[in-house]
Order: C-alpha cells, then sequence, then structure tokens
C-alpha cells in the first residue's frame, strides 16, 4: 500500500499542507517511557517504569526531479523545494502535524533536521528528515486554597470561574464533549471553535490547545 506522508502546518493564518511526492523508501518512529534503576539497600538494582518519552521520527525519503509513474503527492521540477521548506521549518522552529495515511501517527512534530543529495546523475534528491514530537508547555501558577477548592468541586466547572482556563486536546476528544463538560451545553460548541479560531470544528487534533472562557464569554 501506498502511503501519503502529509505535514499540516499554519502560514499566515491559513492552513496548509505538504505532501511528499513519493512514498518514503522507509520510516521509523520511536514509542516509550523512561525507566530509572534505583539501588535499594539489602535488595540491589531496581528498575522503576516512568512516564512516556517524545516520539523520535526519521524518514528517507525521495525528492523527484522528474515526474515518475510512481509519484504520489504533488510534484515540482524543482526537487529543492521540498528542502527548503523542511530548513525553513527548522529555522524557525514551526510545528508542524505529521500524518502517514493509514496509521495511528498523528502528532505535532518539530523538524530538528534534514540531511540531503544527489547520488545517481538523475538531478532527483534523497533526503532524511529527523522529527522529534513536539508538547506544549504549559505555566501552573500557585493559587488560594478557595480557587483551588472552586476548581475542584464537582458542581462548578473551570469555565464558570472567574477567568479562561487552557485545555489540551487529548485522542478521541470533540468540541461538542468538551462544551459539554465545561459548560453543561455541547450546543455551544460551534462558538467555541469560533473564539479559538477553528474552522472546521469536526476536525481536532491531539495536542492543540483550547481556550476555554466563561460561558457569558462565548
Amino acid at each position: 500500500m501506498l502511503r501519503k506522508i502529509i505535514f499540516k502546518y499554519n502560514n499566515a493564518g491559513y492552513d496548509n499542507e505538504l505532501i511528499l511526492p513519493v512514498t518514503p523508501e522507509s520510516f521509523e518512529v520511536s514509542h516509550g517511557i523512561n525507566i530509572e534503576t534505583v539501588n535499594i539497600h539489602a535488595l540491589g538494582d531496581v528498575n522503576i517504569a516512568g512516564y512516556p518519552t517524545l516520539a523520535t521520527v526519521s524518514i528517507n525519503c525521495m525528492f523527484p526531479a522528474q515526474q515518475y509513474p510512481f509519484v504520489v503527492g504533488p510534484f515540482n521540477p524543482d526537487p529543492y523545494v521540498f528542502t527548503r521548506a523542511f530548513e525553513q521549518w527548522a529555522d524557525t522552529r514551526l510545528v508542524v502535524r505529521l500524518v502517514v495515511t493509514n496509521t495511528s501517527i498523528n502528532i505535532p512534530v518539530l523538524v530538528e533536521s534534514i540531511s540531503y543529495g544527489e547520488k545517481d546523475g538523475t538531478n532527483d534528491v534523497y533526503a532524511t528528515i529527523s522529527l522529534r514530537e513536539y508538547r506544549e508547555m504549559t505555566l501552573v501558577t500557585k493559587q488560594s486554597a478557595a480557587a483551588t477548592q472552586l476548581r475542584s468541586s464537582p458542581t462548578t466547572s473551570p469555565a464558570t470561574a472567574r477567568g479562561a482556563v487552557s485545555y489540551p486536546i487529548k485522542k478521541g476528544d470533540t468540541l461538542s464533549a468538551i462544551c459539554r463538560k465545561y459548560y453543561q451545553d455541547e450546543s455551544l460548541y460551534p462558538k467555541l471553535a469560533k473564539l479559538n479560531g477553528i474552522k472546521n470544528p469536526n476536525l481536532i487534533f491531539p495536542g492543540q490547545v483550547l481556550k476555554i472562557p466563561p460561558k457569558n464569554q462565548l
């Protein structure tokens, strides 16, 4: 099966995507957890399972200089158009979303590096792209005991507090379910999408961070 490797990104407020023109010869994704080894007296070394590590991705691909029959993505006679795109993403630290069709791979990534060159006199460019999974960092501030009690109350939603809260989208989430959780009203999902600049309310991705304002500010 010829898979498509798609990179989704935002440029000047517009959603764009780059599809690799040729199905890669190979790609590799790492997944795991941190394991810490602790030495306990009279017992010896013990391995303790930690939290998940961020994935690393390596893709070996080709950017063709001519339109071969096996080209699956957009063709450009200048293969260096693609290398320049990855170089720019790396230099600007742009977060892009990697999607591999017909797989579960759909993650935000940073371009760590790209190495490329020609080797067979056809002007085709062969490249190795190294990616690192991206995780949004959120600032946790110390709150008063009253604010903490308000947030943890089962009858009070964070969205009914004074300020907006941030919510990182998880796999399986929908905007209507999020509205039901925070506002007890799933019909508010179009307004929440508009406030967060989401053009298609039915298309959200794990890792996106939503601004959840009080209900009266939607």
